[in-house]
C-alpha cells in the first residue's frame, strides 16, 4: 500500500482480496445450483442481496421451506455487524454528500472495511470516496460473477470443498490481518496480538453457546471492549 487514494491505487491494492471473492462466490454458486436454484436466480441473488454468508443462509432456509420473515430476519442478524463498520467509516465521510455515503454503505464488504483500515495507516487518517469506492466496485463485480461461474459449474462440481473452495475466505482474512498488525502504527504490536488472541477465544467459546447467526456482532462487541480495556490497563 502507498499513501495515494486513486483508482489506480484502489485496483492495485483491492486485486489480491479478489482471490477470495472467487473461491467463496463460487462456491455459493455451486450450492445454490445444487440447492435447486437456476444460475439467473443465483446471478439476481448476488445483485439484489449482495451479502456473502446471507446468501449461504437464505439459499439453506429457502431450500428448507422457511417462512420468509424469518429469512429476512436471519439475513438481518447475519449483517448486522456491517452496521458497526458503517458507523467507523463515517468519521472519514462527515461532510460527504448523503448520496455517496449511500453508496459507500450499500456496497460495503468486509473486505473492503479491512482494506480501508489498513489504507488509512499509510495515509495519516484519511480516506476518500474515490478509493474505496473503486474497491467496493471491484468485490461487488467479482463476487456477481465468480458466483454465476460457480452456478454453471454447479452440475459439473458437486462439492465445493473438494476444490478448497471454502477455506480462500479464512485464507483472505489471515492476510488481510497480517496486513493491519504491519501497517498500523499507532497500536503496539503486542497489544493487536493479545487482541487477536483473545478474539479467537471469544469466537471459539461463542460458536459452542450461541446461534451462528450472532457468532459475529456479539464477538465484534465483545472484542472491541476488552480491547479497548487492554490498551488503557496494560498499554
Amino acid at each position: 500500500m502507498n499513501e495515494q487514494l486513486t483508482v489506480k491505487s484502489a485496483i492495485k491494492e483491492t486485486l489480491p482480496t479478489v482471490f477470495g471473492y472467487v473461491g467463496i462466490g463460487m462456491a455459493f454458486g455451486i450450492i445454490g445450483r445444487a440447492s435447486g436454484f437456476s444460475p439467473v436466480i443465483v446471478l439476481l441473488m448476488s445483485l439484489f442481496i449482495y451479502a456473502g454468508s446471507a446468501q449461504f443462509t437464505t439459499v439453506s432456509m429457502l431450500s428448507g421451506g422457511s417462512p420468509v420473515l424469518s429469512i429476512i430476519l436471519a439475513t438481518f442478524l447475519v449483517n448486522s455487524r456491517m452496521i458497526l463498520m458503517s458507523t467507523t467509516l463515517t468519521n472519514y465521510f462527515k461532510n460527504a454528500p448523503l448520496r455517496q455515503n449511500i453508496l459507500l454503505g450499500t456496497l460495503l464488504t468486509d473486505e473492503s472495511f479491512a482494506l480501508s483500515m489498513n489504507k488509512q495507516n499509510y495515509t495519516r487518517g484519511q480516506l476518500n470516496f474515490t478509493w474505496i469506492n473503486t474497491a467496493n466496485l471491484i468485490a461487488y463485480l467479482s463476487w456477481v460473477l465468480s458466483s454465476v461461474i460457480g452456478a454453471l459449474l454447479g452440475g459439473i462440481v458437486a462439492d465445493p470443498k473438494f476444490l478448497g473452495l471454502d477455506f480462500a475466505i479464512v485464507a483472505m482474512f489471515m492476510g488481510l490481518v497480517y496486513l493491519q498488525v504491519i501497517g498500523d502504527k499507532s497500536l503496539k504490536h503486542g497489544l493487536q496480538l493479545v487482541v487477536i488472541v483473545l478474539t479467537c477465544v471469544l469466537t471459539y467459546l461463542a460458536l459452542i453457546l450461541l446461534p451462528a447467526n450472532l457468532v459475529i456482532i456479539v464477538v465484534t462487541l465483545f472484542g472491541c471492549s476488552l480491547g479497548v480495556w487492554c490498551k488503557h490497563a496494560f498499554f
